[in-house]
């Protein structure tokens, strides 16, 4: 991989303070972590880009969350749901933003919005389920490679907003839904109908919201080859409305990690499968409990400072009491 470009420092007192904090992050210890703690700072507002694969003629929209502080940062990409866009999941990408993070949430065409434009509400269902074909999942996991690959053009070039920015020996995915599916697929997970996997060793962790686990097939051979650390997150009533995966499929998947992963995995009570996104709630699916995404928020960082920042405070709240600190009663965690 091309080293990442050394952009200049800014002089700007927030900008400072920024930088400040984050290198405060690493002496602090495990009782004094906090990753639910934002600086005072306020973000600029994302940008947003097209990513244009020649080789696919496919276009890739991208929206830019970056930090408030100029070194070349930690990345996040983040892949939607069917049916979603690159706006969704802001409360998430605002976060780690505001954490120090570039954000990079992917839309992939033939399984975003536009598949339900002029599809009246009966026929929702059927336009996502045509969209949940195999075609799609392989253009999803192409769309990330091409998206690293321009962002690595983009961090060297002169007069870009990105050039210095991305600090690409630490990358990290996340994506709910069938962007879960994309996530395992470039991080490890085996599709027999693939021939192979599609491991991307750039992305060196990943963030899992409603993973699942293959219905045909042994789960253990499916996730034989993941390596890089996997935080899972679903819910007890995590079911969508597309697709069969069920709880046990969801649930399948932690204890089917080799010994070789570091795997976390968060179960939220109550949760439904709308819970880990932040699109307006339909008829028929119950409000959403605020403490849910509060604590997507926390873990979540949490995870991307242990293994993308490589920060021991953090990894030791997560293999502390630290969680317990988040979620309510009956929420489920655990890690090994």
């Amino acid at each position: 991989m091309p080293s990442t470009a050394r952009c200049r420092r800014h002089t700007r007192p927030a900008v400072l303070l920024a930088v400040l904090s984050l290198a405060h992050a690493a002496h602090i210890t495990a009782q004094q972590y906090d990753p639910l703690s934002l600086p005072t700072t306020a973000l600029a507002a994302p940008r947003d880009f097209t990513v244009r694969d020649a080789a696919r003629s496919r276009d890739i929209p991208v929206r830019v969350y970056l930090p408030a502080a100029a070194a070349a940062a930690p990345v996040v990409l983040f892949s939607h749901g069917l049916g979603g866009s690159r706006s969704n999941n802001a409360y998430l990408a605002n976060h780690w933003a505001a954490r120090g993070y570039v954000v990079v949430a992917l839309q992939h065409a033939g399984s975003d919005e536009e598949v339900l434009k002029g599809s009246r509400s009966v026929q929702r269902v059927a336009a996502l389920k045509k969209a949940a074909s195999t075609e799609n999942l392989l253009r999803r996991l192409d769309d990330v490679r091409a998206v690293l690959d321009e962002l690595t053009r983009w961090q060297a070039e002169s007069g870009h907003p990105l050039r210095g920015r991305l600090n690409l020996t630490r990358i990290a995915m996340s994506g709910h839904s069938f962007g879960a599916l994309t996530t395992q697929g470039v991080t490890g997970q085996r599709f027999p109908i693939l021939g192979t996997t599609r491991t991307d060793p750039w992305i060196k962790a990943a963030v899992i919201l409603s993973p699942s686990a293959p219905h045909d097939g042994d789960a253990k051979r499916a996730f034989g080859d993941v390596t890089a650390p996997w935080l899972l997150m679903t819910g007890t009533k995590d079911v969508a409305e597309v697709g069969d995966a069920t709880l046990e499929d969801r649930l399948a998947v932690f204890p089917a990690l080799s010994s070789r992963t570091d795997g976390y995995e968060l179960v939220l009570d109550g949760a439904e499968h709308n819970a880990f996104g932040d699109s307006p709630v339909r008829r028929g699916q119950s409000t959403r409990n605020p403490a849910h995404h509060r604590a997507i928020q926390a873990i979540s960082t949490a995870f991307l400072d242990a293994h993308l920042r490589e920060q021991s405070p953090a990894r030791s709240w997560l293999r502390s009491d630290g969680p317990r600190t988040v979620l309510q009663a009956a929420d489920r965690w655990q890690h090994r």
